[in-house]
């Protein structure tokens, strides 16, 4: 039988350390003061689900002080302003409905991006350009060759970027990563990610875009399509135009902790193969189920797996299956091991309370904050954030496709397919460009 540590049993031990100064999942306890002079200006753009989620966290922390919103919908982005105002007991949150707007604003220091998929790199390269920082949220990009371009400007105008993978910040995550680095497992041959399928949205037609709502820039680079409520609001990932689909959603997480797992994060697959079942009926476009396979030049593999959760590292010693809030593996005694990852020693053992009090990196958004303050790279700056999305890419290509594809990690392009290569970047709609 594996071990297996639950989510209310890691709850508990996270509980301990409550007034010790640290941030565990989003949920922060900090033991300092900042000055007002100290704390960094941010504004958020797309204050829908997720940036609605970001918005409440950025509130509780000390560090930060949220400046100015921006959405294309009216109603989102008053209720965002009315939640700052209140929070903060006045009314000087700034709010826009286009983000160049925010962008020209001298007392933001950084840009939290929450948009559709398709709005992520056009909105980060304009914020670097204009001297921000950025977080942004996954998948990081649309397509391939916006992730290159986004590593250009970013280290051009030399910002401060994070991407929104935060599960590289969470203890469970981190712990098995360092079980697979650390050949605990011995030689890990394989990455599992579970994923959830996609769905199917039901078909309904055509309308006017409601008042308020700037459906022009809503979809921006993307072609124009007449207005539907399954595109807008949250219905936009099971649009090509706008997503990758499930795929590239939950993805994003799991493939960027196997590639941190597996030692990958400066290069990718070699070969992506596989097969993907598309809606039979309704409006949805992107993939509801797949099977994927994606090789490495050392015989590693990364494969998708239906219907469980997670990330499961399998080597010739034995394996652990990690999740929100949970982590299970076999042998039972892997739990107990301490690993090391970036500097910290990190371990899953109840006996061993005082290691749960030691966090050399904390949440993902504390860790964003501290790194515009020292100029250094976070835990999931834009290189590593590129080269994860690659791998769910790669994955919808080849089943878009229906064949097998070879790629060049170092050169980013497929090898002696002009096909392939025409899916590296979608033309983007005028005036809008990379």
């Amino acid at each position: 039988m594996s071990a297996r540590i639950t989510r209310r049993w890691f709850m508990k031990q996270a509980c301990r350390s409550v007034g010790l100064g640290i941030c565990i999942a989003g949920s922060s306890v900090w033991a300092r003061d900042i000055s007002p002079n100290d704390k960094i200006g941010i504004g958020i753009v797309g204050v829908g689900g997720m940036g609605t989620q970001h918005l409440r966290v950025l509130l509780r922390n000390p560090g930060a002080h949220i400046r100015a919103v921006c959405d294309v919908d009216q109603s989102r982005r008053d209720e965002a302003k009315a939640r700052v105002d209140d929070a903060y007991k006045n009314a000087d949150c700034l709010s826009y409905n286009d983000f160049r707007d925010l962008l020209e604003q001298p007392g933001i220091d950084a840009i939290l991006i929450g948009t559709p998929d398709h709005w992520h790199i056009p909105v980060s390269i304009a914020a670097c350009k204009a001297g921000k920082d950025v977080y942004s949220e996954k998948p990081l990009t649309h397509t391939i060759n916006e992730g290159k371009a986004l590593i250009r400007a970013v280290q051009r105008y030399g910002r401060v970027f994070q991407t929104g993978t935060q599960q590289r910040s969470s203890r469970e995550f981190r712990f098995a990563c360092g079980l697979a680095r650390q050949g605990k497992l011995g030689k890990v041959h394989t990455a599992e990610l579970h994923l959830p399928t996609g769905g199917s949205a039901s078909w309904v037609p055509d309308t006017d875009p409601p008042p308020g709502l700037d459906w022009d820039l809503w979809l921006g680079p993307a072609p124009w399509a007449q207005f539907n409520r399954a595109r807008h609001p949250g219905g936009f990932r099971s649009f090509w135009d706008y997503s990758g689909g499930a795929l590239t959603d939950w993805g994003a997480h799991h493939a960027d902790t196997a590639q941190w797992g597996l030692g990958t994060d400066d290069t990718g697959p070699i070969y992506a193969e596989g097969v993907g079942v598309l809606p039979a009926d309704g409006i949805s476009e992107t993939f509801d189920t797949y099977d994927v396979t994606l090789t490495f030049a050392n015989g590693s593999k990364i494969v998708t797996r239906h219907p469980e959760h997670g990330v499961r590292f399998i080597g010739t010693d034995g394996w652990v299956h990690v999740w929100r809030g949970g982590i299970e593996a076999e042998p039972t005694d892997l739990l107990r091991e301490t690993v090391e990852i970036d500097n910290e020693q990190i371990t899953m053992d109840p006996s061993k309370q005082q290691d749960w009090r030691v966090w050399a990196s904390p949440a993902h958004h504390e860790n964003w904050l501290q790194c515009i303050r020292t100029r250094k790279r976070p835990v999931c700056h834009e290189e590593i954030g590129h080269r994860s999305i690659t791998v769910c890419h790669l994955a919808n290509l080849c089943m878009r496709l229906g064949r097998k594809l070879q790629w060049d990690p170092v050169k980013e392009e497929f090898v002696g397919d002009d096909e392939a290569n025409r899916y590296l970047f979608r033309p983007y709609r005028a005036p809008w460009r990379l």
